[in-house]
């Protein structure tokens, strides 16, 4: 039986899994002109990337689709904050057709969502080196703690 850290890894590790498919399905959409379905994966790319991060810090998932908070939670520097600033509508006007005149189909274009992918790349390599900094913290203070 696993214990509740080893269940917390796999956790987290599924969660960085998934944000990691999300940006690859979200470059093969913008290859294949699908821009909404694009923009729309590059949000949750960054969003599972931020969990990921917040369950490692707060031992708990927070449901919430809230970027900008995610990130302000994990104490995420200010550019991180800033492309969550600009990828958050995402979310709500990739889903729904009555969010402004234009569906999501037609909203956006190709430039618009290579730099959504980009700025998604980012949170999501600066999600795995934190998680991976504060791996390496933890285990230098289990071994501080084993040499008294």
């Amino acid at each position: 039986m696993k214990s509740a850290e080893e269940e917390t890894k796999k956790i987290i590790k599924n969660w960085i899994k998934q944000a990691e498919s999300d940006l690859e399905s979200a470059e093969y959409n913008l290859k294949g002109k699908k821009f909404d379905i694009a923009a729309y994966l590059s949000q949750q790319s960054s969003e599972k990337a931020l969990k990921a991060l917040y369950i490692k810090t707060n031992n708990k998932l927070w449901k919430t689709h809230d970027l900008i908070k995610l990130a302000e939670l994990v104490n995420a520097p200010e550019n991180i904050i800033e492309i969550c600033n600009e990828l958050n509508p995402i979310y709500t006007e990739d889903r729904y057709p009555d969010y402004s005149n234009i569906i999501p189909a037609k909203k956006f274009k190709e430039e618009e969502v290579k730099n959504f992918l980009n700025k998604a790349n980012e949170v999501v390599k600066w999600t795995k080196k934190n998680l991976r900094l504060s791996e390496t913290l933890k285990n230098s203070k289990k071994k501080t703690i084993s040499k008294k």
